[in-house]
């Protein structure tokens, strides 16, 4: 998988799990970066009409995925910044 991800130019950063455990247990303030994409899934799957795709165009889904991440962004200014 590591070949295929450098061919498009790409710098994988995820590491088998078994190695992050042993990075965790050597470092207390290691994060693994897995949890970036774990979490804009879980924002974006809080969009009830973007999971089923009802919409019948790719521009409507897109404008759509469009407002949830707008949404995303100025809930979390809001909550960084009052």
């Amino acid at each position: 998988k590591g070949a295929i991800v450098k061919a498009y130019g790409f710098i994988p950063h995820i590491r088998p799990r078994g190695e992050e455990k042993h990075l965790i247990e050597r470092d207390p303030t290691f994060r693994a970066r897995r949890w970036v994409v774990e979490a804009a899934h879980s924002w974006f799957n809080r969009f009830r009409k973007l999971a089923p795709r009802y919409e019948k165009t790719d521009l409507s889904y897109m404008a759509l995925s469009m407002l949830a991440a707008a949404m995303i962004t100025l809930n979390k200014v809001i909550t960084i910044y009052g």
